[in-house]
């Protein structure tokens, strides 16, 4: 699923993240830990297809990221990578529902309420698929873009600091709920934290 050789990533004179290899298979769940600047979220942002490293291979899904052209790596990413943020970008004009159908049109797939209504049912939101973000609750909100990372059912689901600000009970759920969608579709997490209170539901763990 993954495969990065000899990576390197360097704003300016400074290197931000250097890992000499990794590997990860279909299916695998995987904790990124680190300090904070220690390029877990750049890690995930060359992982993603959204900014290319400044030196090595990154291939995933057999694809080499360093082939794609912007408009493919674009479409790609809709398709086969499903991103929860630590700042969650939900569109603050659309509804719950209008959130999820536009991550489908961004993929290029069709837009199907009936996917977009399931996918809220599984992660106990059903019922706010026409509010708008600012009317839901923190936790509420973190669902909807967890819904919406994964209504597309992507091959590759990825989450940066899904835990942040978060007491103990919803820091522990919303790591349950990650980790149930990908069972649920089949996917491969990578969850990238510095919050020790994840590390005890992960087996496999990259330190940088």
């Amino acid at each position: 699923m993954i495969r990065v050789q000899r990576l390197a990533h360097r704003y300016g004179r400074n290197t931000v993240l250097s890992l000499p290899e990794w590997s990860v298979a279909t299916g695998e769940q995987w904790l990124v830990l680190g300090r904070s600047g220690s390029g877990k979220t750049t890690l995930l942002h060359i992982v993603a297809g959204l900014i290319s490293p400044s030196e090595g291979e990154v291939e995933v899904s057999g694809k080499d990221l360093r082939k794609f052209k912007t408009a493919e790596v674009d479409r790609w990413r809709g398709a086969t990578v499903g991103i929860l943020l630590q700042a969650l970008h939900l569109v603050g004009h659309l509804d719950v529902r209008g959130n999820l159908r536009l991550a489908q049109y961004l993929a290029h797939l069709p837009q199907e309420d009936a996917r977009i209504d399931e996918t809220l049912a599984a992660l106990g939101v059903a019922d706010k698929g026409g509010r708008k973000p600012a009317e839901l609750s923190q936790g509420e909100r973190q669902r909807v873009a967890l819904a919406r990372a994964v209504v597309n059912r992507p091959k590759l689901l990825l989450a940066d600091e899904p835990t942040a600000n978060l007491d103990d009970d919803a820091a522990a759920r919303a790591v349950e709920l990650l980790q149930q969608q990908a069972e649920r579709h089949g996917a491969t997490l990578v969850v990238a934290t510095h919050d020790a209170r994840v590390k005890a539901r992960f087996e496999r763990k990259l330190e940088l």
